[in-house]
């Protein structure tokens, strides 16, 4: 299946799935980065603008560049958009949380903090206006349990579940490539494209520096052993360029297994093979 085959069939998979719920508008937050706008891409396609409102939900540590980046993905696919700030709600949760954390409120717990008020935010739109919220999260994160349960895996389908994080990219370039040949605007903006993928739940935060691990790596790796059955010694003895030793490559796969509880909580998402 190629890019824009794997790009039509989450498209269809969403739709389908907010059919059959009896949903005809969904929501999402939309952060400015890739995955989002992505996701923001597909909503559009599946159900029409009108039909996709999308929240902007900026915390703490949100940059302004994703705050316009993410205003720009509105408007280029005409999607309703509004800014809610999550920072007077965490300020409120930190304040109440520092004492039964130790006397400051920080790390791991500050972090999934704000994903979960991002989140309860959405899910009281959710709930006030009937529109299903869809999930923007990609397989690569889903498998290394770099993500917030009940925060950021919240929604009710994911058209990128089962997309690793660098055939989102590759739908992205698909996507846009297909605009401009009909002569539209592409809907996911350069800057999105080459921009480090950061959550933003902490100063200067990058997504690679925080797995340890650059994506291309990881998938070459998620994709070698989960999905073509290879072993880290086979990985580790082959020639995909950026695999790294067998005992790094180990410690990766038990990660993944480990974290098969918080997989376990990810909504659904489309069926379709992408491999094999």
């Amino acid at each position: 299946m190629d890019s824009m085959q794997a790009y039509d069939a989450c498209v269809e998979a969403l739709a389908d799935f907010a059919r059959n719920a009896g949903f005809s508008a969904v929501l999402l937050g939309l952060s400015g980065g890739l995955d989002s706008a992505v996701v923001a891409a597909m909503c559009a396609d599946a159900f029409g603008s009108g039909n996709v409102h999308a929240y902007l939900l900026p915390g703490p540590y949100s940059t302004d560049h994703s705050i316009a980046d993410a205003q720009e993905e509105a408007d280029i696919l005409g999607i309703s958009s509004q800014v809610i700030s999550i920072k007077e709600p965490y300020e409120a949760f930190s304040r109440v949380l520092a004492g039964p954390c130790g006397g400051t409120f920080d790390g791991m717990a500050s972090q999934n903090t704000q994903a979960r008020c991002r989140m309860v935010c959405l899910m009281a739109l959710s709930n006030r206006y009937g529109w299903m919220l869809v999930n923007t999260g990609n397989k690569s994160e889903a498998m290394m349990g770099y993500s917030t349960l009940y925060g950021d895996t919240a929604g009710a389908f994911a058209p990128l579940g089962g997309l690793y994080k660098t055939d989102v990219y590759a739908v992205a370039r698909a996507r846009n490539a297909r605009a401009a040949a009909e002569g539209g605007t592409p809907p996911i903006p350069q800057h999105v494209l080459t921009k480090p993928p950061s959550a933003e739940l902490a100063p200067g935060q990058r997504d690679e520096v925080s797995l340890g691990i650059d994506y291309g790596t990881l998938d070459n790796i998620l994709i070698g052993h989960y999905e073509t059955g290879l072993s880290a010694a086979e990985l580790a003895e082959g020639s995909l360029s950026g695999i790294r030793s067998e005992m790094e490559i180990a410690a990766i796969i038990r990660r993944v297994d480990g974290n098969a509880f918080k997989r376990a909580l990810e909504p659904p998402f489309p069926g379709a093979a992408f491999y094999g």
